[in-house]
C-alpha cells in the first residue's frame, strides 16, 4: 500500500496537469459506498497539501476538483440507496458489513440531515451514510445541501495539515536562528499539530459514543 501511495503522489507531482482530475477521482471513490473503505485518499490528500504548501501545486484547482469529486461520490451513493432501498443491505457486499450499517443507521436516526454533514468527517461511516440517507428516503434537496456544504468544508481541512507542514519546513530553512523566524516556526508547528489533531478526531470519532448517549436519553 505504501508503494502505491508513493507512486500516486509521484505521478501527481510529475504530471501537475492531471493533479486535479486525479484528486477528484480519489475523493469520488472515497465517498462511494463500500469502495471508500479501501481507497487511501486521506493519506494522498495530506501529501497533496504538502505539495501545495511547497508551491509545487496550485491550491484552487486541487480544492475545486476535490470538492466536485466528493459531492458526486456522495450523490451517487445516495441514489444507489434510494433506488435499491433496504434490500441492498441484505446483499453482498453490504451483508458483510452489517455492524457498520447498523451504526450508520443509528447515527442517521439520531441526527437526520445533520448526519450527512457530520458523516463526511467520520472515517468509519463516511462511505455509507449517503446510501443510508437514500435508503431512508431523505429529501433530495436536504441531502444535497448537506452534501455540498460538507464537501466545501471537508476538502480544505484535509489538505491543511500537509500545507502547514510544508510552510513549517520553509520557516526552518528561512529562519537561520532569527528570533522572528523562531516565533513563526513555533506558531506554524502548533498549527500543524492542531490541524492533524482536528483531522484525526473528526475522522475517528466512534459512533458507539452516539449509541451510549441515546441510551442515556431514553
Amino acid at each position: 500500500m505504501d508503494q502505491l501511495l508513493q507512486q500516486v503522489i509521484t505521478f501527481i507531482q510529475d504530471n501537475q496537469v492531471w493533479a486535479g482530475p486525479i484528486i477528484a477521482l480519489l475523493t469520488f471513490g472515497e465517498s462511494m459506498l463500500i469502495i471508500g473503505l479501501v481507497i487511501p485518499a486521506t493519506a494522498i490528500l495530506l501529501a497533496t497539501g504538502t505539495l501545495i504548501g511547497s508551491e509545487v501545486l496550485s491550491p484552487w484547482p486541487i480544492i475545486i476538483w476535490g470538492i466536485a469529486g466528493a459531492i458526486l461520490g456522495d450523490a451517487l451513493s445516495y441514489w444507489i440507496g434510494r433506488w435499491f432501498g433496504m434490500d441492498i443491505t441484505r446483499k453482498w457486499p453490504l451483508n458483510q458489513h452489517r455492524k457498520m450499517i447498523a451504526r450508520t443507521r443509528l447515527f442517521f436516526y439520531k441526527y437526520g440531515v445533520l448526519s450527512v454533514f457530520l458523516g463526511r468527517f467520520m472515517g468509519p461511516i463516511r462511505s455509507t451514510i449517503p446510501a443510508v440517507a437514500g435508503i431512508m428516503n431523505m429529501s433530495h434537496l436536504r441531502f444535497q445541501i448537506a452534501n455540498v456544504t460538507s464537501a466545501i468544508i471537508w476538502m480544505p481541512i484535509m489538505v491543511m495539515p500537509g500545507y502547514l507542514g510544508a510552510k513549517g519546513a520553509e520557516a526552518i530553512s528561512d529562519s537561520h536562528g532569527a528570533g522572528g523566524g523562531t516565533t513563526l516556526l513555533i506558531g506554524t508547528l502548533l498549527s500543524v499539530v492542531a490541524g492533524v489533531w482536528l483531522v484525526y478526531s473528526l475522522m475517528k470519532k466512534p459512533p458507539e459514543k452516539i449509541k451510549k448517549g441515546k441510551n442515556q436519553n431514553s
